[in-house]
């Protein structure tokens, strides 16, 4: 029992400390549109579809580093131009603030931390047809990529349209196996790859990954303590069939729901708030 195959990643939900900060962050440096603004939060997005929630959350503090919750939130985008367009926009805007870049011959990646510590990623996938699975297993590494030079040939002079999707999230957790179990066993994620023990990439439908759980840095971790960061992964499923599945398959586990009629609510092992809808 799987989870369907054409689901899709929803917005990502995070509490922030500067509300205003962020949207400009997101916004005017990552290109995201601004859906909606109403007192306390923030829609952003493409087009109507909403690709991240941002709470005003000023009395929360700063989680610890080695604590479970968001390793980065993952921005897909169309094509190499716009991505060159946004990496090249965030240098600009917040310079400092990048962490890195690689090809993980599914995708050419770059990473940033946003102006509060989350983390982001930009990228773009290969052709699933230039993809090599082996015995089941996706076949990704991390490869040198030179920033400059990715720009140098890819960044265009304008671009039409600059916002982008969420492609997957990766979360900080205190164990592999228990992310396995979880993940996996109960929610109905297929494993794309186990990295070494040390991170564990899912998906469905045969995407390199939806999400990813590491422990690089939270081995160990216990349960989380409501923090600024990470408040809620979404999940988007094709209908209120496959929903009504996932429903029933969650009840004949250990795991606890939370169904308001529309949404399912569920918290991982750590605290990692996942919800599920229909699309």
């Amino acid at each position: 029992m799987t989870l369907p195959a054409n689901l899709s990643m929803g917005a990502v939900t995070l509490r922030v400390q500067n509300l205003d900060l962020m949207i400009s962050y997101y916004r005017d440096a990552v290109g995201l549109d601004l859906i909606s603004e109403v007192a306390g939060s923030a829609i952003l997005g493409r087009g109507t579809t909403p690709a991240l929630i941002l709470e005003h959350s000023p009395a929360l503090k700063y989680a610890s580093e080695n604590q479970a919750g968001l390793f980065h939130t993952a921005f897909l985008f169309d094509t190499r131009e716009r991505l060159a367009w946004a990496v090249a926009s965030v240098a600009a805007k917040y310079p400092g603030s990048f962490t890195g870049s690689a090809d993980h011959l599914v995708s050419e990646a770059f990473y940033f931390d946003d102006p509060e510590n989350n983390g982001v990623e930009l990228y773009w996938d290969r052709a699933r047809s230039e993809w090599s699975w082996k015995h089941g297993v996706i076949e990704m590494g991390t490869f040198g990529l030179d920033p400059n030079a990715f720009l140098a040939e890819n960044l265009p002079k304008q671009v039409d349209e600059t916002a982008s999707n969420i492609g997957h999230v990766h979360l900080s957790v205190g164990s592999i196996e228990q992310a396995q179990d979880f993940y996996v066993n109960k929610l109905g994620f297929d494993v794309t790859l186990n990295y070494g023990g040390s991170a564990l990439f899912v998906s469905a439908g045969g995407y390199h990954h939806h999400m990813a759980m590491n422990i690089w840095r939270s081995r160990g971790a216990g349960l989380r303590q409501p923090t600024l960061g990470l408040r809620d992964v979404s999940i988007l499923l094709p209908d209120t069939d496959a929903l009504g599945a996932v429903e029933e398959r969650l009840k004949a586990t250990t795991v606890q729901i939370r169904h308001d009629g529309q949404t399912i609510h569920l918290d991982d092992p750590w605290g990692n708030q996942v919800s599920l809808r229909a699309n």
